[in-house]
């Protein structure tokens, strides 16, 4: 499941995740990225992971049909979690995007809000 945080900045979209995401999920976050793009910045993520468990295969397939299409427009991403294969998934995900990724542990959020809105 996907939560919308307020994030407080017009170019971050900062969620909470938490479970499986599906496709719907997925679909309540894509009306936020253009409504930032149609303001000409890029795309900031804000991802607090907790007790995520994965995708169901729609939810991966929309997610992954929603960055191809934007992942050029994206900017700074920033994800908070506990799990070691969420640090590792956020080294991957700079790999494969032009966007500073970083990670933090839950204990850090504050930082990685801050450093999300630099």
């Amino acid at each position: 499941m996907i939560q919308i945080l307020n994030s407080g900045n017009e170019q971050v979209i900062a969620v909470k995740i938490t479970g499986t995401i599906n496709e719907k999920d997925v679909q309540k976050i894509h009306p936020l990225i253009h409504n930032i793009r149609n303001k000409g910045l890029k795309v900031r993520w804000y991802l607090e992971l907790e007790n995520f468990t994965g995708y169901t295969l729609s939810g991966l397939w929309e997610d992954l049909k929603v960055d191809a299409a934007h992942s050029k427009e994206y900017g700074k991403m920033v994800m908070v979690g506990d799990k070691k294969w969420q640090e590792l998934a956020t080294g991957a995900t700079e790999f494969f995007t032009s966007s500073e990724v970083r990670f933090f542990e839950p204990r850090l959020k504050e930082q990685a809000k801050q450093w999300i809105n630099k």
